[in-house]
This record gives C-alpha cells, structure tokens and sequence, in this order.
C-alpha cells in the first residue's frame, strides 16, 4: 500500500467540488460584512478556513466510504468504466480501508468541532448530520436514487449557508436560492457519473435516478441542472452576476460533448464537469464580492 495509492484513493480531483460551495458561501458573507481591502482584517477568516477545511476532510470521508461500500457490494465489478478505485484494484486491503474511514472520519469530527464556537450548538448536528449521510449515500441512498437530492443539499445548501452563518450568524433567501444553484451546479458530476454507469448500475440493482429515467432524460437533466444554476445565481449578484456567463457557456459545450460519447470517453466528460462547477463557485463568488 503505497502513498499514491492512498493519494488516488482521496481522489484529489474532486476535492474542487467540495471547495466551491464553501468559496460561494464566504463570498456572500464579505458581500455582507463589507470587507473591503481597507478592513479585510475585520472578515472573519478563521471560520471560513476551518469550514473549507473540514469540507475537504469530508469529501475524502466520502472517497473512501465509497471506494470501500462499492467493492463489498460488488458494485465495482471487471467491467467498470470509471476511473479505477483503490480497493477493488488490489492497492488498498478492505480492513485498512476501513481504518482509514474511522480514522478520517474522527479527523473531520474534530476538524468541525471548533466551529461550534462561532456557529453555536447547531454546528454539532450539522456537522454529525454530514459524516451520517456520507456513510448513508453509499450504502443505501444511492441505490435508491436519492443521491442527487443528497448532492444538492450536502454538496450546495450545507455548506454554502452555514459556511456564512459561522462568518456572519446571517441566513436568509437568498443565501439559501445560491446554496441551491451551487447544488444544481454540483448535482451535474453525479448526473455524468450515473449516465456513464447507467448498464453496470442496472446489473447491480442500483436504481439511481438516471437508471430510473433513461439515457435521454438523463442528458437533459444535465443541461437544465447547470442552467437553471445559473440563471438563479446570477440575479442574486446582481449586474456583476454577467461573470457567470462563461461557466454558462463552457456547460453547454461539454452538453453537446456529453451527446456524442459513450463508455470510458465519458470520463472526459466528468473531468469537464468537474473545472466547471469550480468555476460555478469562483465566479458567483467574485461576482458577489465585487
């Protein structure tokens, strides 16, 4: 068990996408706060770090549940076409994977627990809320095709609004209307993932939403999902809110991308996906601060 397979198995590539909400979320914060390069000092920077901090321990958290739940399931089978995955690969043992996952998952606990201080008892359930529905995606709701709905909420509400209630102890609509477009956003790699996967996942009796509505349905989920994630977020911004239009632009191009390839190609797809739900976040956050 080498150190790049423990590196492949956090599967860094993704950590972007667990940045981005935690970005958005602060932005909207100093958007309400005021910091300016006069005052920056004045932005409360400690329970945003620790916020992004404990996102990124969580997004390994849920790598690795992942990697592990899968191979035991029997869900990353010899004909995967996905990136390849560390246990059922050989690089990692399932019982050191398992160590891993306690021992990640103690390290995100107590890399939250100091937001407890500037976000209030509140904070606890969130943050326990998070490592049970990691465990809980894996091995039950993605089967049932609830996976999407838990990405929106875990992966765009959560974190985007109380990413700003730690800075601010501020929540209001609009907050909640940009976590939801973060999710959209988001909700476009898991659409990509179950498209590709869409034979392998119906041989297994994952019944994830895109088994359950088809290839087609499928496709134009994805396009509505990044649309609609900017058309909300960018009236919040206001005029600046014109900065998304190339995360607009670069949805629709890989869209049309997505249409034409199958299989392994679709990796590429996921990799797309990926840049552009980052720069979802980091443009509606420049956009909100400036």
């Amino acid at each position: 068990m080498s150190a790049k397979a423990w590196i492949l198995a956090s599967r860094p590539k993704t950590l972007t996408g667990a940045a981005a909400p935690v970005i958005l979320g602060g932005a909207y914060a100093v958007n309400l706060i005021g910091c300016r390069q006069t005052d920056v000092e004045s932005c409360p920077w400690i329970p945003f770090l620790l916020a992004l901090i404990f996102a990124l321990v969580m997004q390994i958290e849920a790598n690795l549940v992942n990697d592990y739940f899968d191979f035991v399931k029997g869900t990353d089978r010899d004909d995967r076409l996905g990136p390849p995955r560390a246990c059922a690969q050989g690089w990692i043992t399932p019982q050191a994977m398992k160590r891993a996952i306690v021992i990640v998952a103690i390290l995100a606990f107590l890399m939250g627990l100091p937001l407890v201080f500037y976000g209030g008892w509140q904070m606890l359930i969130v943050g326990l809320a998070c490592i049970l529905f990691c465990w809980l995606y894996t091995t039950h709701l993605s089967y049932l095709g609830l996976g999407d709905l838990l990405v929106l909420v875990f992966f765009g509400i959560v974190p985007v609004v109380f990413t700003c209630f730690v800075m601010t102890k501020h929540i209001d609509f609009k907050l909640i209307m940009l976590g939801l477009a973060m999710g959209l956003a988001t909700d476009c790699l898991l659409i990509v993932n179950n498209y590709r996967d869409i034979d392998q996942d119906r041989i297994s009796g994952k019944r994830t939403l895109i088994v359950r509505l088809g290839r087609r349905a499928g496709l134009l989920l994805y396009l509505l999902c990044g649309l609609a994630a900017a058309l909300i977020a960018a009236p919040i911004a206001g005029w600046t809110g014109l900065l998304i239009l190339p995360y607009l632009a670069l949805h629709i191009k890989t869209y049309l991308s997505m249409r034409t390839l199958t299989g392994r190609d679709l990796n590429r797809v996921l990799g797309s996906t990926a840049r552009n739900i980052f720069l979802f976040g980091l443009l509606a956050a420049v956009a909100l601060i400036l």
